[in-house]
């Protein structure tokens, strides 16, 4: 049985999307940018738009009854793949051993032009004793 993820706020409800799905004991995260609670993509340039797209992957993954340690895949889409070295320093920062499955890919554009990053994932959703 499918279950909606649904985060305070919502973002992706105008656009008929869901933050996330969960399906069983697997966690399929939507596409998380760099914007805050007012929908706006953050300052501070890329760095600061990483740091807040797993924050929000964070918050969707734990709406759902997961966690960044319990991602398995992560899709991670830059507009400028000369940030690929900031990319591994904040996997370093919000991920650890095992490192999830990554797929990091330049694509020309993301929903908002100021947009630099978006961070997709799948996670597993562990029973509450093997937390």
């Amino acid at each position: 049985m499918l279950e909606r993820v649904i985060t305070h706020p919502d973002p992706y409800e105008p656009f008929l999307l869901s933050q996330g799905i969960r399906f069983g004991d697997l966690l399929f995260i939507s596409g998380q940018a760099g914007a805050g609670d007012d929908g706006k993509i953050v300052a501070g340039g890329f760095l600061a738009q990483g740091e807040q797209a797993f924050a929000n992957l964070r918050r969707a993954l734990e709406a759902g009854g997961s966690s960044l340690k319990d991602v398995i895949k992560v899709t991670i889409f830059v507009t400028d793949m000369a940030h690929f070295e900031d990319v591994v320093a904040l996997r370093r920062r919000f991920f650890s051993a095992p490192y999830p499955a990554d797929t990091i890919a330049e694509i020309k554009a993301l929903y908002d032009p100021a947009a630099m990053i978006e961070i997709e994932a799948i996670a597993a959703v562990r029973r509450p004793e093997a937390r």
